[in-house]
């Protein structure tokens, strides 16, 4: 099962850029999708992008152009939830989950606290909700969970991190935050795969040459259960075009 998490930055302007056409190659089994910034209505037609062997389901922001997830899937998933029951970040369109049976299947999208003080108080806010919200959802059975989590766990998920101590995505709280999922029971999949000491990132700035210098950050991840993680065959970023300032995560699991 070939699933990918990508952050499009808006989907019309990934797909102007060929994503579509780079998606459909993957033939992947999942696709979690993240900033998708369209309303269900604005959302392009998939079939005649060669998408249209895909169940789509999406959850929009209440805000126009703003934020929005979604899920495409081969298989018909048994139901979907939009939001995970927090008013304040369902408004802003930033979970939703497919129940597949034998699994269920996440698109997240964290709030980023860049852009100001109160932006970093609502990540805060998110993080302390979603927390127990994603033991309930372990504890329910085989989970993945793919999104962009706006947190560069360790010091080689950042090309920079001296400089970024004090900056939102590399803060002491969010750091400690990814720790405790983890030693909850959940699996970084592509940090166990590539390894502890590998420099693999999944952001860059528009400022500057970051990406020309690889002036990364390692901010989107594949979560899953434990048992779901050691089925991992292959996982990786694919960084050879650029859709997006994000790149997509490409994980492959022993399991259809």
């Amino acid at each position: 099962m070939r699933v990918i998490t990508l952050n499009l930055n808006g989907i019309r302007s990934a797909i102007s850029k060929g994503v579509a056409t780079w998606l459909a190659a993957q033939n992947a089994d999942l696709i979690l999708l993240q900033e998708v910034r369209a309303t269900h209505a604005q959302v392009p037609d998939l079939e005649p992008l060669g998408l249209g062997a895909y169940h789509a389901h999406w959850f929009a922001a209440e805000k126009a152009g703003y934020s929005g997830v979604g899920i495409l899937s081969k298989l018909e998933p048994r139901s979907v939830t939009r939001g995970f029951g927090n008013a304040e970040f369902d408004a802003e369109g930033r979970v939703i989950a497919a129940d597949f049976g034998d699994f269920t299947a996440i698109s997240a999208y964290f709030p980023s606290g860049s852009s100001s003080i109160d932006r970093q108080a609502a990540k805060y806010r998110f993080l302390e909700a979603f927390a127990p919200h994603l033991e309930t959802l372990r504890a329910s059975g085989e989970v993945l969970i793919g999104g962009d989590f706006n947190i560069a766990h360790h010091k080689i998920d950042l090309k920079n991190w001296r400089s970024n101590q004090t900056a939102s995505g590399f803060l002491p709280e969010e750091r400690e935050w990814m720790t405790a999922q983890l030693a909850a029971g959940w699996s970084d999949v592509l940090r166990e795969h590539v390894g502890a000491d590998a420099a693999v990132y999944s952001w860059w700035s528009n400022r500057g040459r970051a990406r020309q210098n690889d002036v990364g950050w390692r901010i989107d991840y594949q979560l899953a259960t434990r048992s779901l993680a050691q089925c991992v065959k292959h996982a990786g970023v694919y960084r050879e075009i650029f859709y997006s300032d994000h790149a997509p995560v490409t994980v492959d699991y022993d399991l259809i």
